[in-house]
C-alpha cells in the first residue's frame, strides 16, 4: 500500500536566542497544543504513533525519547527518537503512513541551545576519533576551508556571501517568530570578527531555542479534520561519507542525491520551473549558495550571481528562506529542518502574513545535519 500524506497541523514556540523563563518541556508542550489545536486532534485518542528528533549529547539525557511523552500526549503509545535532523523526522513519519502502517503520526523536535555549556566541545567530538580529532581541528574550521576552496575555484565569492546574509537577516525582519532579524550591510559582514577565514562572525547563524510539532495523516483521514493539509509529495535522504578525506567538498553530494530521492517520489521532472520558492539550510553563508545548486534550482556555478542580483529575493525568480533561514530565525540544532518546512507550509496556506509571496503552491524544505557531517534530507511540499 501507498498512500497519500498530509501535513494537517503545525505548532511552534520561539524562537529566541534565550528562555530562561521556559524548560524544553514547556517549549514542546507550547507547540504540541498549538499543532493539536490546528489539526483538531485528541492525541490520546486520534494518534497512532510520535516520532521526535533529537541528540543524546545535546539533550544531556541518553535514550531520549524517554523525554517527551508527557508533553506530547504520548504516554504509553509508540514513539521512537531519529538520531537526526527534524525532516529525518518527518520523513519517517511519511513512511509510517504511506506504508499503511498508521494514520496519523506526531512529529516534534526542539532546541535548547541556550542550555548547552559545551556545545562547541560537543560538534568538536562527532569527528572521526582516529584520524581527525587528534589534529584538534574544529569542525568551524572546516566550513572556512569548504568556503575558502569553493572561493579558489571561482564558484563563490566572499561578497556573496555577505549578499546571502543581508538577504536572510532582513528578511527574518517580516518573521515574527525569528530570533536574529536586523537591517545588516555587506561591508559590515565582510568586516565582522573572523571565525575561520574567510569565514566571518555574521556568515554563521547563531543559535536560538525553540520547538517544533508536526501532525500528519493520510488524506483520507486528512478529510476528516480541522487543519488545512498540505501534500508531503516527496522526502528524500542521503549521508556522505564521514571520512574528510573522501568527501565531495565543492558538490554537496549529499544535498544532490537527497533531492534526487524526493523529486523521483514527487514526479519532479524540472525542479527549477515547477518549485516555486524553497527554504534551505544556511547555517554558514556559503552553504545556501552550495545547496541551492545542488538541489537543482540553480545552474552550476551560478547561486551567487543569483543572490545579487536578486533572484533569491522575495521578489526574485526563486525566493528563498523567505522566513529569514537560520541566519536570520535562527540555528535550532535538530529542529532546523523542521524550521525550514515551517515556512513552506505556512506560504502553501496562505498564512505567512506580511512576507506570504503571491500564488505559490510547491516549495522545497531541504536540512543538512550539520557539522561535520554530510547528512541531508529534501521534502517537496505542495498545497
Amino acid at each position: 500500500m501507498n498512500r497519500t500524506v498530509e501535513i494537517v497541523g503545525v505548532g511552534w514556540s520561539g524562537f529566541r536566542s534565550l528562555t530562561p523563563d521556559q524548560s524544553y518541556k514547556e517549549l514542546v508542550f507550547e507547540a504540541a497544543l498549538r499543532a493539536y489545536a490546528d489539526a483538531g486532534i485528541d492525541p490520546r485518542r486520534d494518534v497512532q504513533g510520535f516520532v521526535t528528533a533529537a541528540e543524546d549529547y545535546h539533550e544531556g539525557t541518553s535514550i531520549y525519547d524517554e523525554y517527551t511523552p508527557d508533553q506530547l500526549g504520548a504516554a504509553q503509545r509508540p514513539m521512537h527518537t531519529i538520531g537526526g535532523d527534524g525532516l529525518h523526522a518527518l520523513a519517517a513519519a511519511y513512511m509510517q503512513i504511506a506504508s499503511g502502517l498508521m494514520d496519523v503520526v506526531v512529529v516534534e523536535a526542539h532546541s535548547k541551545a541556550s542550555n548547552i555549556l559545551s556545545l562547541p566541545h560537543i560538534v568538536a567530538f562527532a569527528e572521526d576519533p582516529t584520524f581527525e580529532r587528534p589534529l584538534a581541528l574544529h569542525p568551524v574550521a572546516l566550513a572556512g576551508l569548504e568556503m575558502q576552496g569553493l572561493i579558489s575555484l571561482g564558484r563563490i565569492t566572499e561578497e556573496q556571501c555577505a549578499a546571502v546574509v543581508v538577504k536572510n537577516k532582513r528578511n527574518a525582519l517580516r518573521n515574527p517568530s525569528a530570533a536574529h532579524g536586523t537591517e545588516v550591510g555587506p561591508e559590515e559582514v565582510l568586516s565582522s570578527p573572523p571565525l575561520a577565514s574567510p569565514l566571518t562572525s555574521l556568515m554563521a547563524a547563531p543559535h536560538a531555542d525553540g520547538a517544533l510539532v508536526f501532525v500528519l495523516a493520510d488524506t483520507e483521514r486528512a478529510r476528516t479534520l480541522k487543519g488545512e493539509p498540505v501534500r508531503v509529495r516527496g522526502v528524500g535522504w542521503a549521508t556522505d561519507t564521514p571520512a574528510l578525506d573522501s568527501r565531495d567538498w565543492t558538490g554537496a553530494r549529499y544535498a544532490r542525491k537527497a533531492a534526487q530521492m524526493a523529486y523521483r517520489i514527487a514526479g519532479v521532472q524540472t525542479p527549477g520551473q515547477e518549485i516555486d520558492f524553497a527554504e534551505v539550510d544556511d547555517s554558514f553563508a556559503h552553504k545556501e549558495l552550495l545547496h541551492l545548486e545542488a538541489l537543482g534550482l540553480v545552474p552550476s556555478g551560478r547561486a551567487g550571481e543569483w543572490t545579487l542580483e536578486g533572484q533569491t529575493a522575495c521578489s526574485g525568480s526563486i525566493p528563498v528562506n523567505v522566513s529569514g533561514g537560520a541566519l536570520g530565525e535562527g540555528s535550532l540544532l535538530d529542529a532546523t529542518g523542521l524550521s525550514r518546512a515551517l515556512e513552506v507550509v505556512l506560504q502553501l496556506r496562505g498564512q505567512a502574513g506580511p512576507r506570504q509571496l503571491p500564488g505559490v503552491t510547491t516549495g522545497l524544505a531541504f536540512a543538512w545535519r550539520g557539522l561535520p557531517t554530510a547528512v541531508g534530507v529534501a521534502a517537496v511540499l505542495s498545497a
